[in-house]
């Protein structure tokens, strides 16, 4: 038990780690809402995308779900077109006063929406999920693999939570805005690169 305890804890922060359009957007998020408790919607949003999908994987129900070539085909699509858009957008967007930021603050709506979209369509992601921590669960059975399950589930939760409580703390540093217009930037250039990426799965 305490093997698949360990095992879940590190194969999970070992994978969420990564500079990724997920992480970006959850810290830019908590760095620009007025308060910590209006950047929850993504915060939670993102951790509940995780936790499906860890579950999906160690189910065994993704890989079954992804051999529909059609369907998989579909996904990648409209995360390339939905990253690329928020890419321009992101990168565009200029504070118009001191005391805004340079990083878009989305209501809570377009936070889950876009959180979902960065989550579930990201084929990165989901390759890790299934690939890495779907296979690593087939060596557990019973309470054992429920554990290892449930470790991978609390990093996602806890990391999400972290992010956007740092994310706040920047943000309440940052008076001028400047560090947030580059994290702006970082943000867009991560979008994109992502959508580069899912556009060479695609013709693959």
């Amino acid at each position: 038990m305490i093997e698949a305890i360990l095992h879940g804890f590190i194969l999970a922060f070992g994978l969420i780690l990564p500079l990724g359009v997920q992480n970006v957007f959850v810290f830019n998020q908590g760095a620009v809402q007025p308060q910590f408790r209006r950047a929850l919607p993504v915060i939670v949003t993102a951790a509940i995308c995780d936790t499906l999908l860890i579950t999906l994987a160690v189910l065994g129900v993704s890989v079954v779900v992804l051999e529909y070539v059609w369907l998989k085909a579909i996904l990648l699509t409209a995360g390339f077109l939905f990253l690329i858009y928020m890419g321009f957008v992101t990168w565009r967007s200029k504070p118009e006063s001191k005391e805004q930021t340079a990083i878009v603050s989305f209501t809570p709506k377009k936070q889950m929406v876009f959180a979902m979209s960065v989550s579930l369509l990201n084929p990165h992601a989901i390759l890790d999920t299934i690939g890495v921590i779907g296979t690593s669960s087939l060596k557990y059975a019973g309470n054992e693999k429920a554990a290892f399950a449930a470790m991978c589930i609390l990093v996602s939760w806890a990391w999400f939570m972290g992010l956007g409580i740092a994310g706040r703390i920047t943000g309440k540093m940052d008076k001028s805005g400047r560090l947030l217009m580059v994290l702006n930037k970082v943000s867009a250039i991560v979008m994109w690169g992502t959508a580069i990426y899912i556009g060479c799965s695609l013709i693959i």
